[in-house]
């Protein structure tokens, strides 16, 4: 897992209003910036960041399994989830910030603790002035696609 050197936190709104979505992600890439609690208490972490696209890795562990005996279909939708709307993010101008309003996951093959990392990609489908769109594909490690699913984000000013 790669950590960024600023550890985990939150960036303070105040901060967090004067920067572009890009500068923002560019940021916690590099490592200024802390990455999100989330990605912590998941061990998810920014892979990559470009305008419009963003990856989010993971390694699947047993410590997210469900009663069935894999890694629990919330672990798939919060990384589609993630990367759907901080592709979305990326795009965005300072002072302007999303919330997901609709997410629509489907779910292809699951994961286990044997499954290896994974990738879910996030690319913006479009930004309009109120209402964002993107999808996303979760991948293994071979380009086998476990889950995919598109959003819609509100845009609004922070």
């Amino acid at each position: 897992m790669d950590v960024p050197q600023a550890g985990f936190g939150v960036v303070p709104i105040e901060q967090a209003r004067t920067l572009d979505g890009m500068t923002l992600f560019g940021e916690m890439a590099a490592g200024r910036l802390p990455a999100p609690p989330i990605c912590q208490a998941l061990g998810i972490w920014l892979a990559e960041v470009e305008p419009g696209r963003v990856v989010f890795g993971y390694e699947p562990v047993f410590a997210h399994y469900n009663p069935l005996g894999s890694v629990h279909g919330g672990i798939a939708a919060t990384l589609l989830d993630s990367a759907m709307g901080c592709c979305i993010h990326t795009t965005l101008k300072a002072g302007i910030g999303y919330t997901t309003v609709e997410i629509k996951v489907n779910y292809v093959r699951a994961m286990t603790d044997k499954t290896g990392p994974v990738r879910a990609e996030g690319k913006v489908i479009n930004v309009g002035s109120r209402i964002a769109t993107s999808e996303g594909r979760l991948v293994d490690s071979s380009g086998k696609l476990l889950a995919h699913g598109t959003t819609t984000c509100l845009v609004f000013a922070i």
